[in-house]
């Protein structure tokens, strides 16, 4: 699934095909706070010694305007509350070039640019799998991004922004990225140490507080600083 978004101040645009999409989870400590209403397995209040990471698959993939579907087997299943399908703000680094044991204090060198994301995460199946957050996050529909791709030469400092998330019109989320337990540099030599990053690869760095639930006719805004706004409105997916 290629996403193909406009560069901020060029006539030319980028097409997001990543072969990974590499998400991390309790990124924010207000979030961590709040793990007791999202109710996730692993979940727990603590803080990560470690950061937390995850996998979304590339057919989560979808640009800014298009619809987040909610899946319609959801009702094939007798849960014991409410299915609950959540937004989660986030800024993601677009990976510029192949790398392997990056070292942190020159990991901002192997990134291309940044945009905004929704890690849209299905609580239900995240907590009840037993194979863990895998299913539950790689729901078709599950991965916006955009508007734009703002290149990293003109975003000195990913680590100091604004990034809100509202949800029909009203602000659910509001913090900034210096809030992040584990900021970008640190995030990008830790996974690569773990994995290779190729070029076009995406980290989603994790979401604030203030996560909650989505449903058909919701339209939820990502706006982050120097980056722009990702708005996708929320529909019931059909058979």
């Amino acid at each position: 699934m290629a996403v193909r978004l406009p560069i901020i101040d060029s006539r030319d645009s980028y097409d997001l095909h990543p072969r990974k999409i590499i998400a991390i989870g309790l990124n924010y400590h207000a979030h961590i706070a709040e793990s007791a209403s999202v109710r996730v397995r692993g979940m727990d209040g603590e803080v990560p010694l470690e950061p937390v990471l995850f996998n979304k698959t590339p057919n989560v993939l979808i640009g800014p305007g298009e619809s987040i579907p909610i899946p319609a087997h959801l009702g094939d299943y007798a849960w014991s509350e409410e299915a609950r399908t959540d937004y989660e703000g986030e800024l993601v680094v677009i990976i510029g070039r192949r790398g392997r044991h990056i070292p942190e204090d020159e990991a901002l060198d192997w990134v291309l640019g940044y945009t905004c994301g929704n890690d849209v995460s299905q609580r239900n199946i995240q907590n009840s799998d037993r194979s863990g957050w895998f299913r539950g996050k790689s729901f078709d529909g599950f991965g916006p991004v955009g508007p734009a791709v703002r290149r990293a030469e003109d975003l000195k400092d990913p680590g100091n922004l604004a990034i809100q998330t509202r949800l029909n019109g009203t602000t659910v989320q509001s913090s900034r990225t210096s809030a992040m337990i584990f900021p970008v540099p640190r995030l990008i030599a830790y996974i690569s140490r773990q994995i290779t990053l190729e070029e076009g690869d995406l980290i989603f760095t994790g979401t604030p507080s203030g996560v909650g639930p989505l449903a058909p006719g919701d339209e939820v805004e990502v706006d982050i600083e120097g980056i722009g706004v990702l708005r996708n409105p929320v529909i019931a997916e059909e058979l």
